[in-house]
């Protein structure tokens, strides 16, 4: 490794390093700051529903009482997969629990809410309806809708009515054994004039929640508009104020999104929708993705008809295609954010989910993916390490010709240009295959970290969640102390576990079977980098360390190889 490139890898580390500084110094304290600043504010709750104005056709606000909906009856809902109900006041969903994952491991902890009611102090909801002219009367958010129905379930759906003086709304839900839910509005005109309706949906979020506030992964308003991915931070709707954009073309979603749940509306795909993301002041701040589908005009004695979906629930990847191809939605596994290398996330995801499934361990998957890769880079890194076998080989001749050109650079450098042709040696093929995984690693990252089949995932011994750092800690003897160092008030990359100690010394030792840099510093610089990266992946999820450690261990057994051979050659 010349000493250009020896300076290209610095340079990458220390950019990493100033990236994660950037985001534990300057990033996790805003975001601390602006939820505390939403707990302050916390009282007072206004509860706000979409209404038409006069001002562009706008879904605006308008407060209710929220002692008028809190007593409503309600339609239960239960599925496989979520339990919850429907609020017939505004025919709102608002309340959804995820049966199948809980807040933590523990074995009492409680399940996952999605949706809050809007009693909650932090309400979230979807809701569904039609927007017209001011002299319309038409159904709201404190609007009592009527039905004959107590639960929601596959194959079951839900019928609800509302009635005003010259229009019949109808309104069918039907939801699938996931987290799927089918809106089939119905507008009968019987009155005598006609009437032009808008068909709207709108997901809407109070209180700012608490997100990763990481970089590589976006938390918050998402949709996919004109066959184009939109990501908006919850921070850039507060400085920036509304977006709204109009379709171009046919279909598109909009929604909010987490870590691992989505909330997701999708219009009629045969349709060309306006498109928004809203914030309002209000009460701890709401947050609100909807979309108006296009004018529906109805005439006295006819009757109209619009279908929308809500996906509410985990992002399963599986589930997202199935709902892709069932419904039209473009791109819906955008939902999960895979990053910059998607051509290489989601592939890697589908492998390790088909190892897992004949290995019976996520972890073992991690570990037969590695190997993969090592086979696909194997003749690309044997190229590499025969080169650096070879330069280890040429140290004594590099040290003799410093020696002879002592304070003439340019003919040391001549020197060695000649040498290292002569040799037939790449200088810079040590580096290759550190730049080949890059791309590697970091997919390999977000797979770990976005992805809920990962979350809670177990593995062996003291790894019992994949997609979360190394519970152990250097600071208890890794629980041989009896007590726990979970709660001190020290930074995670301090509390060093089993597996970034054992990735660390596995990275010194590859390093101890490269060629020594002829620099002083820099073979300092190089000697402290396995300690650098240790405290640095002490906080990665456990299985990105295992899948570093596991590739090491298969370097430096590559590599020892071929100076061994290298060795009987001369």
């Amino acid at each position: 490794m010349n000493q250009d490139n020896r300076n290209l890898v610095l340079a990458i580390v220390c950019s990493a390093l100033l990236v994660i500084g950037y985001q534990i110094f300057y990033e996790l304290p805003k975001q601390q700051a602006l939820e505390e600043q939403a707990l302050l504010e916390q009282k007072d709750l206004i509860l706000t529903a979409p209404e038409q104005t006069s001002n562009n056709e706008k879904i605006a606000e308008t407060s209710i009482q929220q002692t008028e909906i809190v007593n409503a009856p309600r339609i239960s809902i239960d599925t496989p997969s979520i339990e919850g109900s429907i609020s017939l006041a505004g025919a709102r969903i608002d309340d959804i629990v995820l049966k199948n994952y809980t807040k933590t491991l523990d074995e009492n902890s409680s399940k996952i809410r999605f949706f809050n009611r809007i009693d909650d102090t932090k309400p979230y909801f979807a809701e569904f309806g039609w927007i017209g002219s001011e002299e319309i009367n038409l159904p709201n958010s404190t609007s009592i809708w009527n039905t004959n129905q107590s639960v929601l379930q596959p194959g079951k759906p839900v019928t609800l009515s509302y009635e005003t003086t010259s229009l019949k709304f109808t309104r069918v839900f039907e939801i699938n054994e996931d987290y799927l839910i089918k809106i089939t509005d119905k507008v009968k005109n019987t009155g005598t004039s006609d009437t032009t309706l808008y068909p709207y949906g709108l997901v809407r979020r109070t209180g700012l929640p608490k997100v990763d506030g990481l970089f590589i992964l976006h938390e918050g308003p998402i949709a996919v508009i004109n066959e184009e991915l939109k990501e908006v931070d919850y921070n850039d709707l507060i400085d920036d104020g509304d977006e709204i954009i109009s379709s171009e073309i046919d279909g598109g979603w909009i929604g909010i999104t987490d870590k691992y749940w989505l909330a997701a509306l999708i219009p009629d795909q045969k349709d060309r929708s306006e498109f928004a993301f809203r914030y309002s002041k209000k009460s701890t701040g709401q947050w609100q993705s909807d979309w108006r589908g296009s004018a529906k005009i109805l005439s006295s004695g006819s009757e109209i008809e619009t279908t929308s979906h809500l996906y509410a629930g985990a992002k399963k990847l599986a589930l997202l295609d199935k709902v892709e191809e069932d419904i039209g939605a473009y791109r819906f596994d955008l939902a999960i954010d895979f990053g910059w290398f998607y051509f290489l996330t989601k592939p890697f995801f589908y492998t390790l989910n088909w190892l897992s499934k004949y290995l019976g361990n996520f972890g073992l998957a991690i570990i037969g993916l590695t190997i993969i890769i090592k086979i696909l880079f194997f003749p690309l890194q044997n190229g590499s390490y025969r080169s650096m076998a070879k330069m280890r080989a040429l140290q004594p001749k590099l040290t003799e010709l410093r020696e002879r050109y002592k304070g003439d650079q340019q003919a040391l450098n001549k020197a060695m240009m000649e040498m290292y042709r002569s040799e037939k040696v790449n200088p810079a093929a040590g580096c290759l295959p550190i730049f080949i995984q890059i791309p590697v690693f970091f997919a390999l990252y977000k797979v770990l970290y976005v992805t809920i089949e990962m979350r809670h995932a177990p593995f062996y011994g003291w790894i019992n969640d994949l997609s979360a750092k190394d519970p152990t800690s250097i600071l208890n003897l890794f629980g041989l102390l009896p007590y726990s160092v979970q709660n001190w008030p020290i930074p995670d990359f301090f509390q060093l576990g089993v597996w970034p100690i054992i990735m660390g010394a596995s990275m010194w030792l590859q390093f101890r079977l490269n060629p020594t840099p002829p620099d002083p510093i820099q073979a300092r610089i190089f000697a402290w980098m396995p300690v650098i990266f240790t405290f640095l992946l002490a906080t990665f999820p456990a299985g990105l360390v295992i899948y570093w450690t596991i590739n090491n261990l298969l370097s430096i057994g590559q590599q020892w190889l071929i100076m061994r051979q290298t060795n009987k050659a001369k």
